[in-house]
């Protein structure tokens, strides 16, 4: 078999972080369903992300007050190419957040779980299709 097979590994990893990530994510958002607190919040500004290729992601700052009174501004996880017209600058937009740790939070209509999923099923290929790879290459030897 020699060394062919180190190459398998990248997929591997690849498949495993992918994988990893959607899971978290999706656990994530299990979660503030379930325990989670809706707030009225207000879009305060975008933390604007430049990437390596030029594109540049814009997230959302949602400023709210929490149950418990505390003051809660945070960046959304999610960046897209483009803000639009209800997540501007001065919108209100409902959140779903942890009252345990606000910095756990959604913003409906902005994150979305179809990242998490994508990212789910992604790393489910690459990981079972190496894996079946690996397995059929040992046993064929």
């Amino acid at each position: 078999m020699g060394r062919a097979w180190l190459f398998s590994l990248i997929p591997l990893a690849i498949g495993t972080g992918f994988l990893a990530f959607g899971v978290y994510g999706l656990r994530r958002a299990r979660a503030l369903r379930r325990t989670g607190v809706s707030a009225e919040a207000r879009i305060v500004r975008h933390d604007a992300w430049r990437s390596d290729e030029g594109a540049t992601f814009y997230h959302p700052v949602a400023a709210w007050t929490a149950r418990d009174g505390r003051a809660c501004e945070y960046p959304s996880r999610f960046g897209r190419g483009r803000v639009g017209s209800g997540f501007g600058v001065g919108a209100y937009v409902m959140v779903r957040y942890d009252p345990v740790a606000p910095h756990r939070f959604a913003i409906e209509g902005w994150d979305a779980r179809t990242v998490d999923l994508l990212f789910t099923v992604l790393g489910a290929v690459f990981t079972v299709g190496t894996v079946l790879v690996l397995l059929v290459r040992l046993l064929t030897l």
